[in-house]
């Protein structure tokens, strides 16, 4: 199976779906922050591992925790999926921490700010 078939486009998106549910409502860890979310998801095409892309909305602190917590989960995650995708192999989840959405707001913080400035001035 090719990285980009539709068959491992559609495998990326059920493991995506599901590990957002997972991730968003049933882990119990008070280490993982509720502003926590699966950003994006790769399967490999062998199926035996995943790379799973996760935003925290916060502080370092509030990363550093959540990575720990997902990391002291894995198992219950790869379980629970194992329940819920019928798939060959369950992929082994790598978590990957992904400052994009923060950065995002970051910028349009900046954006907004430089058009309120120029704004006044004119």
């Amino acid at each position: 199976m090719r990285k980009n078939s539709i068959k491992n486009i559609r495998i990326n998106e059920e493991v995506y779906r599901e590990l957002a549910n997972i991730v968003r409502g049933e882990i119990k860890d008070p280490r993982i922050s509720p502003l926590t979310s699966v950003v994006a998801v790769e399967v490999a095409p062998d199926l035996k591992t995943c790379k799973a892309y996760i935003s925290v909305l916060g502080d370092e602190e509030a990363r550093k925790s959540t990575y720990q917590g997902l990391k002291s989960a894995e198992g219950f995650i790869r379980s629970q999926l194992a329940k819920r995708i019928n798939l060959r192999n369950t992929p082994a989840i790598t978590f990957i921490m992904d400052n994009s959405i923060e950065y995002g707001v970051n910028m349009s913080k900046l954006i907004e700010d430089v058009n309120k400035t120029n704004g006044e001035s004119e």
